[in-house]
């Protein structure tokens, strides 16, 4: 159940700029209590206090088993360029609360993007109708963390606009002093810092500034009348100055070049059932889909995953170990704290082929009768927590890429993925392949387009024959969507082979 209040009129642009930088410059040097305390109780004309809350939420959580008030201020810019003109250019700044109340396996939510006393009064009234007569005791409080994994300055401290918007514009004309059949460059460039505070009904405080950034670069080469694509980006939780480096947007586009350019010599792939070596890193995201959706607790809870009552049991191929770990610092996936106010951690899903564990929010592992594992996320102040990865990886072995490879008489080497679907109660995926080559007698032959990989996570992880030692993270790119709600992630793995997967294609 939810309800939503609205602010009657909009401030005007020139008003939104100046409450920004009022904004900015308050919460300088403070840590994160204290800058979110200064955010959402303490700028002139706040209509919440700190104390009105604290109260609101410990009177309206009163009897419940858990819940909280999560606050949220966020500041968002994005600048696209296409063939060396910016398209678009846009700067969001946006704010609200979401209150929560928790009774056995029913839920209240309500939120507002108005932050007073009067609208989280209101919001109160909503969730308490969980109750029906009913009565819980409440959880305990997350345990408290000093660890800070990322900075807690705004991503766009430290430079301006103008250079912000000339970077796209250098990109263009390096890309296109590549090679002459460069014919289209599109670049983008998206910053955000969101700060939270999560106030619990027994006076727990818990507060995060997260950072986030990424540049994406998109390059269209012609030969002979044939237009191929190619694309590359990185992110993480820094500043924005880190994808101004020379050295690091001129690699990107390097790197966008080069597949575009693979991809007018790519033949169709061959379909059939094949061994299939997977390179390190981004490949990591068939992982993510085939098995760590189901791994989640809800799904588990609720026995519709493909893993549920398997615990203890062999999942996968000796070897393979499976973590979710969202206290790598700077990654995209990471958070020092998630949105229910619990530290992340570093949970073993798989060990050694063995289901040792599903990663927790506070609701399902309080049903399940374990500990939340610090992977309670929501997309925004107006969603509720769900189960969700953080940065998901698959552990190394101690084979090398030149072996699996040397090992393959007939398959395919697949680099890089583009988009795949898997269904959570059957476990059957679906993975487009965005750089894939053919394997013959040992050795890496030509490159290939069109080609999927088809079959079941479950199954999937029991081909596992060998794995590498060279454990590689995605450069910073990924979304997951869950229940429409998107979180940034991570994923990683090391190079793998897989034998007997089913490959679709269009060749012979």
């Amino acid at each position: 159940m939810s309800s939503s209040a609205s602010t009657p009129t909009a401030p005007g642009p020139d008003a939104v700029a100046s409450e920004t930088r009022s904004r900015r410059s308050s919460v300088e040097g403070l840590g994160p209590l204290a800058a979110t305390d200064e955010l959402f109780f303490g700028r002139s004309g706040a209509l919440l206090s700190r104390d009105e809350a604290a109260t609101i939420t410990s009177q309206v959580l009163n009897g419940m088993d858990d819940g909280e008030l999560f606050l949220e201020y966020r500041e968002s810019e994005g600048l696209s360029l296409d063939d060396g003109v910016i398209r678009s250019a846009s700067f969001n700044t946006s704010s609200g609360f979401g209150l929560r109340s928790v009774l056995g396996e029913e839920t209240g939510f309500a939120h507002s993007d108005e932050i007073s006393a009067v609208s989280l009064r209101r919001a109160g009234e909503t969730v308490q109708q969980v109750r029906n007569g009913r009565s819980g005791l409440m959880a305990p409080p997350p345990r408290p963390t000093n660890t800070h994994l990322y900075t807690e300055i705004n991503p766009l401290d430290g430079t301006d606009f103008v250079r912000r918007a000339s970077l796209l514009g250098e990109i263009d004309a390096y890309a296109r002093g590549l090679d002459s059949r460069v014919v289209q460059v599109m670049a983008s460039l998206s910053s955000e810092w969101q700060t939270v505070q999560i106030v619990r009904a027994d006076g727990v405080r818990v507060a995060d500034l997260r950072p986030l950034v990424r540049l994406n670069v998109s390059i269209v080469v012609e030969r002979d009348g044939l237009r191929e694509s190619g694309s590359h980006g990185f992110g993480g939780r820094y500043s924005v100055a880190k994808l101004l480096e020379e050295d690091a947007w001129r690699g990107a586009v390097d790197e966008a070049f080069r597949m575009a350019m693979i991809s007018l010599d790519a033949k169709p792939a061959p379909a059939g059932e094949m061994e299939v070596v997977l390179g390190a890193g981004w490949p990591g995201i068939l992982l993510h889909e085939a098995v760590g959706h189901g791994l989640e607790g809800d799904f588990n809870r609720k026995k519709t995953s493909m893993f549920s009552d398997l615990m203890g049991q062999r999942v996968a191929s000796p070897g393979v170990t499976v973590i979710d770990d969202g206290t790598l610092p700077d990654r995209r996936g990471s958070l020092t704290v998630d949105d229910e106010g619990t530290p992340t951690g570093r949970t073993v899903m798989i060990e050694d082929g063995i289901l040792t564990g599903f990663i927790q929010d506070r609701l399902n592992a309080r049903l399940m009768g374990v500990a939340p594992t610090g992977n309670g996320r929501r997309q925004s102040y107006a969603h509720v927590p769900l189960p969700r990865m953080t940065n998901t990886l698959m552990l190394g072995g101690n084979a090398t890429a030149d072996e699996m490879i040397g090992s393959v008489k007939r398959g395919l080497y697949a680099v890089n993925f583009g988009g795949g679907q898997v269904d959570i109660t059957s476990g059957k995926f679906v993975f487009a392949a965005s750089e894939a080559y053919m394997i013959e007698n040992g050795k890496v032959t030509y490159p290939v387009k069109g080609a999927t990989l088809i079959g079941n996570g479950a199954d999937a992880m029991k081909t596992v024959s060998m794995i590498g030692a060279d454990v590689a993270l995605d450069p910073g790119i990924g979304t997951c969507g869950k229940a429409g709600q998107g979180v940034p992630v991570g994923v990683g793995q090391p190079t793998l082979k897989m034998t007997g997967l089913t490959v679709g294609g269009t060749g012979t």
